[in-house]
């Protein structure tokens, strides 16, 4: 779905490591501060009771693939669940990209929620749900570690989205 690039790295280690990066230096008027998912950590947001249920383990690994989409992976035995953060852009805006083979729009208790499949990755056992969530878009993606190894990967998707929705930024 994603080509991931070693020069990135470093900033899914430190959006993931749970310290602080820069010793507070950042003005406080930064873009990332105002969003409500600035604080959001990718890696330490799953419960252990949340990764028994999704059937992955931790600690999560920071997944770097895009830069501006901190994600952490826990990896499972015939599955993978990555979290990430967009916390520059508005759930409306992410979803109207036209990158998605499929998007399937629905609601958790009311916050808007879609699933999707980014062209391409269509029958190849992937999918992520995407949530409305402090001002940007969280992303629960669900990856089979073989094409046939999970039944509905959305569904599964939409599960942990269901499961966590309760706990983000509003």
């Amino acid at each position: 779905m994603i080509v991931a690039t070693a020069g990135l790295a470093l900033v899914g280690l430190s959006a993931c490591s749970g310290g602080s990066t820069g010793g507070g230096q950042q003005p406080e008027t930064s873009a990332a501060q105002s969003s409500g998912l600035a604080d959001f950590d990718v890696c330490n947001f799953f419960t252990a009771e949340d990764l028994s249920a999704f059937g992955v383990q931790g600690p999560g690994e920071p997944d770097s693939t895009i830069d501006t989409e901190p994600g952490c992976n826990f990896r499972g035995d015939i599955k993978d669940v990555t979290l990430y953060k967009v916390p520059d852009t508005a759930f409306d805006a992410y979803t109207k990209q036209g990158n998605f083979g499929s998007l399937e729009p629905y609601e958790v208790n009311g916050r808007k929620a879609a699933n999707g499949v980014t062209k391409g990755s269509e029958g190849q056992g992937i999918c992520s749900a995407f949530l409305d969530a402090g001002g940007g878009t969280v992303i629960v993606t669900v990856t089979g570690l073989m094409r046939d190894s999970v039944a509905d990967p959305c569904g599964e998707a939409e599960k942990v989205a269901r499961q966590i929705e309760p706990r983000l930024p509003e």
